[in-house]
């Protein structure tokens, strides 16, 4: 009990203290977009949650110069590839790191529906590796070790971290990557069907869900990889984070994982779930050693 009541203390210190700037992903045209009348959507304005992105953007958040460690992590929400759990699984966690010493910036990136977009399976990868781009690009300004910058997502927005860790060119390949109740796999087993029908669409094709299938494209430079799931995930199966594991120390990728008892699905940095509360510090100590 004392350990989370110091842990929503420190929580509550890390919002007020934690300064933020929106930047825009893209000047100019935005790649793979088309024009529609689509008009974002933003609801419960406590919790942000966020629908029909058409303007994607990173939301930075900069810790204290006096505890900086230099890392930075990008922070992909997740929803099911059709809205952004903003707050919850975004800037609450960026809030969190920056009282750590931990740069953080949340990706708004746009979901993959068809009256925004020419080809919407392609657009969220789009916008995580300009993401990735764009942070190293500023990290002289921002005081961060462009070698030090990682992914971190939730649910889909672990879906999309994982892709970007799979599917990278050499100037966005994130230096590590935290997943957190991921979903991995498009193949019917243990898919997440919401996420897999709104990414893919309706009618789907093998080569599509192979190549978003992420753990058939782990690679000898994916990056090393923490993972935090719950065995009684009813939404998005163990499994698919199961299959990761295997598949990182197939090829000998350095990868950490805690699997908790409970906690089910969407349980963010759970403040409220007793023991399940202490997962953040396993992430803190991973950064520290990699």
């Amino acid at each position: 009990m004392k350990y989370i009541v110091s842990i929503l203390f420190l929580w509550s210190f890390h919002l007020c203290m934690a300064q933020n700037h929106i930047i825009p992903l893209w000047e100019g045209k935005i790649p793979n977009a088309k024009e529609s009348n689509l008009e974002e959507v933003q609801k419960n304005p406590k919790a942000r949650v966020i629908s029909k992105v058409i303007g994607p953007s990173l939301e930075v958040y900069l810790p204290s110069s006096v505890i900086k460690t230099g890392k930075m992590v990008m922070i992909c929400p997740g929803g099911g590839y059709g809205v952004l759990a903003y707050d919850k699984e975004g800037t609450d966690v960026a809030k969190w790191l920056n009282g750590y010493g931990i740069a953080a910036a949340v990706l708004k990136y746009r979901l993959p529906e068809d009256e925004s977009n020419e080809v919407p399976h392609l657009t969220p990868l789009l916008d995580a590796k300009r993401g990735m781009e764009l942070l190293r690009s500023n990290a002289e300004e921002w005081e961060i070790d462009p070698n030090k910058v990682g992914i971190m997502g939730f649910s889909a927005g672990g879906h999309l971290a994982s892709t970007l860790g799979t599917h990278f060119e050499d100037e966005n390949r994130p230096d590590f990557m935290a997943l957190i109740y991921p979903v991995v796999t498009m193949k019917e087993d243990y898919t997440h069907n919401g996420s897999k029908k709104n990414l893919l669409g309706e009618q789907l094709s093998d080569d599509l869900v192979e190549h978003y299938s992420n753990e058939l494209q782990v690679r000898e430079n994916t990056p090393p990889t923490f993972i935090l799931h719950s065995a009684d995930d009813e939404v998005v199966p163990l499994e698919n984070s199961l299959q990761l594991v295997k598949a990182l120390k197939d090829k000998r990728i350095s990868v950490e994982m805690h699997i908790y008892p409970y906690g089910g699905h969407g349980f963010a940095l759970a403040l409220q779930k007793g023991r399940l509360a202490k997962w953040g510090q396993f992430l803190l100590d991973w950064l520290k050693d990699i």
